[in-house]
């Protein structure tokens, strides 16, 4: 399943009533989450026992995948956080919805792959020990290409750097468009070079 040796493939059903037991969940959450989320199943645990050859890690012991059925795309993303929360471990959620797939893993914030093709979703496993393996598969998932002398949180940072600053970029050449007064137009325009020159 999703490209995983046979031996980590488990079958374990996670009942809702579980998660709901688990952190007292209102009624209206709920009913959120049941909107979002039909079944839940423990597939695959990879970790030194089922695959021997690889090492433990200093800080990850297992990394579980979930197959979380959907009942539709435009899910909450807090239903996924909360699975996250419930087994403190470190999850693959492959969320499916009809004959699609998306991976979803949580570090430092939710990182989402592209919906695939069941048939085509697949988890690269890739690493000595299990804290080079987990790395390796936030970066598939999250498409992080770590550049050299960076570490993955560091690079997640400049990522997200980079993304607020080219939003910022966007919304003031919406603004120069519109802007009517010469002065003010400068402004923005001396404001959007300063900024593309700090993303070069």
């Amino acid at each position: 399943m999703y490209g995983l040796p046979i031996s980590t493939e488990i079958k374990q059903p996670l009942p809702k009533k579980k998660i709901y037991a688990k952190f007292d969940l209102k009624p209206a959450q709920r009913k959120i989450f049941d909107a979002d989320i039909d079944r839940i199943d423990i597939v695959a645990v990879v970790s030194p026992a089922t695959i021997p050859a690889l090492g433990e890690g200093a800080e990850v012991k297992g990394v579980y995948v979930l197959d979380v059925q959907m009942k539709h795309k435009g899910y909450d993303v807090k239903n996924i956080l909360l699975l996250d929360r419930l087994i403190g471990q470190k999850m693959v959620f492959a969320l499916k919805y009809e004959n699609q797939v998306r991976f979803a893993v949580f570090h430092t914030k939710l990182f989402e792959s592209d919906w695939k093709a069941a048939e085509e979703a697949s988890i690269l496993l890739s690493g000595l020990n299990l804290d080079s393996v987990w790395e390796n598969i936030i970066k598939q998932v999250g498409q992080i290409d770590v550049e050299e002398g960076r570490s993955l949180n560091e690079q997640i940072r400049f990522d997200e750097q980079q993304a607020r600053i080219g939003a910022q970029i966007k919304m003031l050449e919406r603004k120069l468009a519109i802007e009517k007064q010469p002065r003010k137009k400068r402004e923005y325009f001396e404001l959007i070079r300063r900024l593309k020159e700090a993303i070069s």
